[in-house]
């Protein structure tokens, strides 16, 4: 443990004269002599970063596959992601390099192992019997483009189709081709004159392995022996083939076609359909055909012992049904179903029983992948409801606009916000559990609550439980309901100041200790919510308007009404007092025609029921001024302990008293520094008098007001919380943004410079001014421009005087100064603790009091956890300061900088947080460049610098945010969360926390032949493929045809983990590697065992040659 100095380093960044500094010098070694030592124990050891789990729809699904026996469902994505769901819980994420979009998925039943096949034709054997599945082997086929895989239940030897129509086969033991293939125009030879085009299903008869079913796009299927080499019936169509499926009896099979058609046909019957069925046609009278429908995608064909079997399609509505909604067909006897989705299907399988595929089937689910939903249909009850789904995959019913993360909350939060949430449940869904049940969950080693709050377009918020690495939704709070709606497009109201999601969260504020929330959108709204167990209905709404203006003139202030400017300090007198009155709505337009004094949204004036959970305390609008639409809302804090919210936009700042219903402070941000205007400071930006070329008039001249000011929409980009809803759009050029440009403090446009931002606000208990002796309840003030201003609050005692005397709001004088916009603040003590801001905890609002709790009430004092309430002067405070380009430590009351930190020259900060960890607190910073970064407190000491990820859109800039205890996260898609930790010892137990996928199960028996099939034939027919398919019969592969690439898990798979010595150093390599350290002497060694490629390959062909009728996972 080191011991670290305060040192003496002046500020050196306010302009004053010689005299002026050399008495603050003075003053500085003063304060640095009473400045006590302060033991720092985060040490950069203590710091490491790896993703932990990813959480959420896959994003834009292409493929599916389900293991029957494990009882475990993956998903491919078009973005080469893997994403694995075992019981709720069980869940896992892995991606393909390439980034190739998934074709298709073949589980290797009950092996603990997958075949991928992805667009750029390559095959990828997945080891899933490790906690994080990784690549045994892949294949790239050099010459041909796969279409479609078939693995047979219980073989090793994969039959892979592809576009020239030939097939292919592979071991998946080896991942080496078989000489054995399958040409084209050999299986067709005389059938067609033309090519039947790529392959698009391959499956064998379910009662005879040596027979092959082919289907070719262009509507010609063949049955191929295997053994003969030569097919056995040919079948012809005259509409394309989308899929194939057997009747498990192997007499019958069926076909989809691209004109909403089903064949069904007897295998020994080639020159016509058994039946053809249109299942959405409308049958015309004189036996004519029926109309052509829409392509059917996909058939399945299952049996059931006991009644009739079921045949499951999607796709084939007529072309009539103009605008209805994608459909799941159930024709089940005489009964057809039709079951409409939210969105297109991607693909469906049925689960059945049996994992053999000459058994009765017994369907009793189908799970059906949507373009951006996961559906399960429980097949065995009467109007085939689905299941619950227990995995959070809704985070994207509404686009994210913005998320946060707590963790280590209070214990009591998460149930409160589950009991609340509960009653908000659907009903309807089937009783039966979740039938994707495999796998088993990690160890719990993380106890503490935490807390993922997503802000939607739609104006909802959602609370997640996401402690230990889950994520479960608790509770969801709509905002819009306070609104009024527009019935239809015609009586939309020409207020808005935005064309879609008029209710989108952009900035949300909780406090997690007294349960207040309060959030801004995108209309230029605040609401204030209070959390109630109890449900009441409000009469009236509780509402102001505040006026914000960008500059008020001192000679014509708008509404005649004059608010007073902000006292200069240091003048000799008493500060003023600041309590403007709030705006209600008299006029809807200004003398002159312009829009004025009305908000964007219209506040709904009939009684509201308010649920149990987040009930309205306050709606806040800004208004309308001459014609201007109000400026979003770029920062915003809450503050329990206070009863005051504060929020700040690219004209100014107000403050109001959630209690008492009043506006306190509403200034434009020049007005904040009174005569201090950095302006006439600070030589590089634009002075007061330079008027003309801004488009600005001086406050004191009375100048009419410029029409055209803050016109620009550009303008809010200043400001830290990026302004919707254009950046919702999930993946915009960075170009677009205007991202990719150098946010220095040197801006050259003047009125860009001139409109300074809100940028961060935070309430808290400190010094205001140097010569303080006691900390007092202020504001601190961030700004675009990189100033910190400080605003006193003089508060009334507690209970009813609460209510009835009024808030003094007065600056202090205080002015800081940084490079860069100011992104966060915080507190601490003199021995280096967080001092969080003041709180109330939490009690039911909406009960009566009694006489004790009100006497209680009247005493209780705000919590603060911080000793500083009875700190003497030699008892100090440091105020911790961040901003895009550069950090800050600065000694309270002293105001010196002790500490300075340059954060990023080139790049800039897009969210920085102060954060605790192991008992300690850091900065952790992410950097535009993609870097992530820790910073000890208070002596600013780098303790981590990762290149992570690189901004590749505004999404990540929006959503990225650090909490406690390592933990971090940011949505890494439009429907996806992606949590990371920079905490070593999280990163050292991630293994143990992750679910287990493979679990050992016995395979069930196979089906009874009976003793008559046994005796006179008629049972399953068997096939050693060995025989065929092995080189001894079928010779070598062409070798330009494929490229064999031994896969990084490879090592630990391929033996099974033949040795467990080699099995755990492996391992270790694996986590050493993550972990970025250098490898000890010992893995050192492994390494080069295992990476020497002369002996790994000779280990391996003499195991195979000694196994070869063994599978892997016997070794």
């Amino acid at each position: 443990m080191r011991k670290f100095n305060i040192r003496k380093v002046l500020d050196g960044l306010t302009a004053v004269s010689a005299a002026a500094s050399a008495s603050s010098a003075a003053q500085q070694q003063q304060a640095g002599n009473r400045e006590t030592e302060i033991q720092e124990t985060l040490q950069s050891e203590h710091f490491q970063l790896c993703k932990t789990v990813r959480h959420g729809f896959p994003y834009q699904p292409s493929a599916l596959a389900f293991d029957p026996v494990q009882k475990i469902l993956a998903i491919g994505t078009q973005t080469g992601a893997l994403r694995l769901f075992g019981r709720p819980g069980v869940e896992c994420y892995c991606q393909h390099d390439s980034g190739a979009a998934v074709i298709q998925l073949q589980f290797l039943i009950n092996e603990g192992a997958l075949v991928s096949a992805l667009a750029d034709d390559t095959l990828h054997l997945w080891n899933l019997r490790q906690k994080r599945p990784a690549i045994l082997h892949s294949l790239k086929f050099n010459r041909e483009r796969i279409t479609f895989c078939h693995l047979p239940f219980q073989s090793k030897w994969l039959y892979v189709g592809t576009e020239r129509g030939n097939i292919h086969i592979v071991n998946v033991e080896s991942f080496t081709l078989s000489g054995y293939v399958i040409m084209w125009n050999k299986a067709i030879e005389l059938s067609s004159k033309s090519h039947p085009g790529p392959i698009v299903h391959i499956s064998d008869n379910p009662m005879d392995e040596g027979k092959l079913l082919i289907g070719f796009e262009s509507g010609t299927v063949v049955l191929w022996d295997l053994k003969s080499k030569k097919a056995d019936y040919r079948y012809t169509h005259d509409e394309a083939i989308h899929s194939v499926a057997w009747h498990h009896e192997g007499k019958q099979f069926i076909c989809s076609h691209s004109d909403g058609t089903l064949t069904i046909w007897n295998v020994k019957s080639p020159t016509k359909p058994f039946q053809t069925i249109t299942p959405h046609g409308k049958q015309l009278k004189d036996g004519k055909k029926p109309e052509p429908c829409k392509p059917i995608l996909k058939v399945e064909y299952k049996t059931t012992r006991a009644g009739e079997p079921f045949i499951i399609l999607s796709g084939g509505l007529s072309y009539d049904t103009v605008g209805r909604r994608p459909c799941l067909t159930v024709m089940h006897g005489k009964s057809t179903a039709v079951l409409e989705m939210d969105y297109s299907i991607v693909d469906f399988l049925t689960l059945c029983e049996t994992p053999y595929p000459n058994d009765f089937q017994e369907p009793y689910a189908v799970v059906v992948l949507l373009e951006k939903d996961l559906v399960l249909i429980d097949l065995a009850q009467n109007g085939y409801p689905i299941f619950e789904n227990p995995y959070p995959l809704t985070i994207h019913e509404s686009p994210v606009t913005c998320c946060e993360y707590f963790a280590d909350c209070p214990v009591d939060l998460i149930p409160a916000l589950y009991s609340v949430g509960a009653r908000q449940k659907r009903q309807g869904y089937s009783k039966k559990e979740w039938p994707i049940s495999g796998g088993n969950w990690g160890m719990i080693t993380q106890s503490y609550p935490e807390i993922i709050i997503t802000g939607h377009a739609d104006g909802s918020i959602k609370f997640w439980d996401a402690s230990a690495i889950t994520l479960q939704v608790l509770y969801k709070l709509k905002t819009a309901k306070v609104f009024e709606k527009s019935r239809n497009k015609d009586d939309k109201p020409n207020t808005d100041i935005v064309d879609e999601d008029p209710y989108a969260i952009q900035i949300i504020s909780w406090c997690p200790e007294s349960r207040m929330l309060c959030i801004a959108g995108v209309s230029a709204h605040v609401i204030i919510y209070r959390f109630s167990k109890q449900e009441v209905t409000t009469e009236i709404i509780p509402m102001l308007e505040v006026r914000l203006l960008y500059e008020i003139n001192d000679m014509e202030s708008p509404d005649g009404e004059q608010v007073p400017p902000l006292p200069t300090p240091g003048t000799g007198s008493n500060p003023q007092s600041i309590v403007p009155q709030s705006h209600p709505s008299t006029s809807s337009s200004s003398s002159d025609g312009l829009r004025d004094n009305v908000p964007c949204l219209k506040v709904k004036n009939s009684p509201l029921k308010q649920s149990p959970g987040y009930q309205i305390e306050l709606v806040i609008q800004l208004v309308w001024v001459s014609g201007e639409p109000p400026q979003q809302i770029t920062s915003l804090a809450v503050n329990s302990a206070y009863g005051l919210v504060v929020f700040g936009n690219c004209n100014g700042i107000a403050m109001v008293d959630y209690l008492q219903k009043a506006v306190l402070l509403n200034l434009g941000t020049i007005e904040l520094y009174g005569s201090n205007d950095p302006y006439r400071r600070e030589p590089r930006s634009p002075r007061k008098s330079r008027q003309p070329s801004g488009g600005l008039c001086d406050i004191n001249e009375g100048a009419a007001v410029p029409e055209d000011r803050c016109k620009s929409p550009t303008s809010a980009k200043m400001s830290r919380k990026l302004s919707l809803p254009t950046e919702l759009k999930p993946d915009l050029d960075v170009k677009d943004n205007s991202f990719s440009r150098s946010r220095s403090s040197s801006v050259t446009s003047i009125d860009k410079e001139s409109r300074e931002a809100i940028s961060a606000l935070h309430f808290c208990e400190t010094f205001t001014r140097k010569n303080d002796t006691s900390p007092s309840p202020c504001l601190w003030i961030g700004t675009t421009l990189g100033t910190v201003l400080v605003i006193v609050l003089n508060l009334p005692p507690g209970g009813e005087q609460r209510l009835l005397q009024p808030v003094i709001v007065s600056p202090s004088g205080t002015i800081l100064r940084l490079k860069g916009a100011i992104l966060r603040m915080a507190f601490l003590d003199t021995t280096g603790s967080l001092v969080p801001p003041a709180h109330e905890p939490w009690r039911e609002h909406n009960v009566p009091e009694d006489k004790d709790e009100k006497d209680k009430s009247k005493k209780r004092r705000p919590v603060s956890v911080s000793p500083s309430s009875s700190q003497e002067i030699s008892e100090n405070q440091y105020a911790v300061i961040c901003s895009e380009k550069q950090a800050k430590v600065i000694s309270l009351p002293s105001q010196n900088c002790i500490y300075k930190q340059n954060i990023t020259e080139t790049s800039f900060v897009l969210r920085g947080d102060i954060v605790s960890l192991s008992n300690s607190i850091c900065l952790a910073c992410f950097c535009a460049n993609g870097h992530i970064m820790t910073f000890s407190l208070p002596s600013l000491r780098p303790l981590l610098d990762v290149y992570y990820l690189p901004l590749t859109n505004m999404r990540i800039a929006r959503t990225f945010c650090f909490t406690n205890n390592g933990q971090a996260l940011y949505l890494v898609s439009p429907t996806e969360i992606q949590r990371l930790t920079y905490s070593q010892e999280t990163c050292e137990n991630l293994q143990e926390m992750l679910g287990e996928l493979f679990t050992p199960v016995e395979t069930p028996e196979a089906p009874n032949r009976g003793f008559f099939k046994g005796l006179f034939g008629g049972g399953a027919q068997s096939l050693d493929r060995e025989e065929l398919f092995g080189e001894s019969a079928a010779g070598k592969a062409s070798r330009s045809l494929a490229q064999h690439i031994p896969g990084p898990g490879g090592i630990e798979g391929v033996k099974g983990a033949a040795s467990g010595v080699v099995g755990e150093l492996a391992r270790a390599r694996l986590a050493l590697d993550e972990r970025g350290q250098k490898l000890g002497e010992l893995e050192e060694k492994t390494a080069a065992m295992l990476y020497s490629a002369d002996s790994f390959s000779k280990h391996a062909h003499e195991m195979m040659l000694k196994y070869k009728d063994k599978k892997w996972y016997q070794f």
